[in-house]
């Protein structure tokens, strides 16, 4: 049985994080509480994605924090990354549980409630749920769902969900109270003054959330 905890994960942006860089960014985030971190970089090529990968493993290396590549299942794999995350657009959950093995945890994008209840659960261990509010991070979104769209596509996913878009430490308790098991953030750390701070913050208000 694979364990992982959604509560506070951290998706790289490289824009963002150009200030101090990604590694540092998650360095620093995992001090401050980060659960799990993804590596997405649309521009980086497969060896750029193995390269940063690679660099992310180490820094993680012994902190329980879990890295998750976005997309690349080339990179995951090279990586030996903990698990690999797709969107609707990318490979299926099928072809893409094949080539990862049993072992990398898989996660996949669901933006409708349909898309939601038709998740395999054999197949993909948990659910990215969003966004729930518009941000500039991922500029081909769909429309925004709120925290009742929310609420909607959690109690249709058949595997753990966490939410994502838009989202700030002060979300924490609805993001609860809708049943997600986590919130995904962003610029919420990316691209702040202090990543381990603002991390901090936001899992001081995931612990109100969850007491």
């Amino acid at each position: 049985m694979k364990t992982f905890d959604l509560s506070l994960y951290l998706v790289l942006d490289p824009d963002l994080c150009a200030g101090i860089g990604m590694v540092e960014t998650a360095r620093l985030a995992v001090a401050g509480g980060a659960t799990m971190v993804q590596l997405r970089d649309k521009h980086a090529g497969t060896t750029g994605m193995i390269e940063t990968g690679l660099a992310l493993k180490q820094a993680l290396d012994g902190t329980g924090a879990l890295l998750i590549v976005n997309d690349d299942v080339e990179a995951a794999i090279a990586i030996g990354a903990d698990g690999l995350h797709i969107g609707q657009e990318d490979m299926g959950a099928v072809r893409a549980r094949a080539m990862i093995g049993t072992d990398m945890i898989l996660g996949l994008s669901v933006e409708t409630a349909a898309l939601a209840a038709g998740v395999d659960r054999s197949l993909v261990d948990y659910t990215g749920v969003g966004p729930v509010f518009a941000t500039p991070t991922k500029t081909d979104h769909k429309q925004p769902i709120g925290f009742d769209g929310l609420a909607k596509l959690v109690a249709a996913s058949p595997v753990p969900s966490v939410a994502i878009g838009g989202l700030k430490a002060e979300h924490a308790a609805e993001v609860f109270t809708a049943g997600a098991s986590g919130l995904a953030v962003v610029s919420a750390i990316c691209g702040t003054p202090d990543p381990e701070a603002a991390t901090r913050r936001i899992a001081a208000e995931i612990r109100k959330a969850r007491a």
